[in-house]
């Protein structure tokens, strides 16, 4: 492939290491605190691990990556060969990541485009394969973001959780919100709006709640050409099961990914998470 444009995330972008591996694509990892240990997630800390914790009530923040992290990353890309580096990232509504990466951009040896995508999981990923899929066919720097941006605005990511405290005590979602989430046994599905989450429906049983996420799913991908991406966090049977029925019900379906979530996206969603990352071409 061409290395004209390089392509670098995060780790909440979740995209297969097969896929990142094919088109080069380098993601800089945020950072999990387990009571006194701070751990790279993706390589030193489990979404079990951190499920577990949770479980255990035990406290789990994350962190943003450092700007000096991004900086050591765009000057390795740069002496690859990149003439210019295409940074995506989750919504800055969530994390500080594409502040860090600003920054570090300012100094970068090659010119640097950073981008608050406003999506995190494979709603980022996909982005991050289309601006890859880009600067392989020879797209210039600003063409690559052009793909970047267009793929993220058409993109859409639902989904269940089983409790909205974690959310609540990582400041996700509204303390508002989260108690209407909690009354009366109301199982809430969820949306990402404008780079926030977002309460979307509100349905009284976890398996009537997931045959909606399903319906909704089903009804945003249409009959054009869509890459889906099904999350979890310890929920594999679940994901399995919304899985196989949206490859049932999808027509234009190209891709589609199965994925248990990552440590960062895990501590602020809690067990229990099913969600669908829509996603046309």
């Amino acid at each position: 492939m061409s290395r004209h444009v390089a392509i670098v995330t995060d780790s909440t972008a979740y995209l297969p290491h097969p896929a990142m591996d094919r088109h080069g694509i380098v993601a800089v990892p945020l950072t999990v605190v387990l009571g006194d240990q701070a751990l790279e997630e993706g390589t030193e800390i489990s979404a079990r691990s951190v499920a577990l914790a949770l479980q255990k009530r035990r406290p789990v923040t994350t962190s943003r990556p450092s700007p000096e992290m991004f900086a050591a990353r765009y000057r390795a890309s740069a002496e690859a060969g990149a003439t210019g580096i295409v940074s995506l990232h989750l919504s800055s509504e969530f994390s500080g990541t594409y502040d860090a990466a600003v920054l570090a951009a300012k100094d970068a040896p090659v010119p640097v485009r950073v981008v608050d995508t406003g999506m995190v999981a494979m709603a980022l990923g996909f982005c991050a394969l289309a601006a890859a899929e880009t600067a392989e066919a020879g797209g210039t720097l600003d063409e690559a973001v052009a793909a970047a941006e267009k793929r993220a605005s058409g993109t859409s990511a639902y989904f269940y959780v089983d409790t909205l405290d974690y959310l609540r005590r990582g400041g996700r979602i509204g303390a508002a919100q989260a108690l209407f989430g909690s009354a009366l046994a109301v199982k809430p599905l969820l949306q990402l709006d404008g780079g926030r989450i977002e309460l979307m429906e509100k349905v009284r049983t976890a398996s009537k709640a997931i045959a909606r996420l399903e319906e909704i799913a089903v009804d945003r991908a249409g009959a054009g050409a869509v890459d889906i991406a099904v999350h979890h966090l310890a929920a594999s049977e679940r994901a399995a099961t919304l899985a196989e029925r949206l490859r049932e019900r999808v027509p234009g379906l190209i891709d589609l990914h199965v994925s248990e979530v990552g440590a960062v996206i895990g501590a602020h969603t809690g067990p229990g998470l099913l969600g669908a990352v829509v996603s046309p071409r």
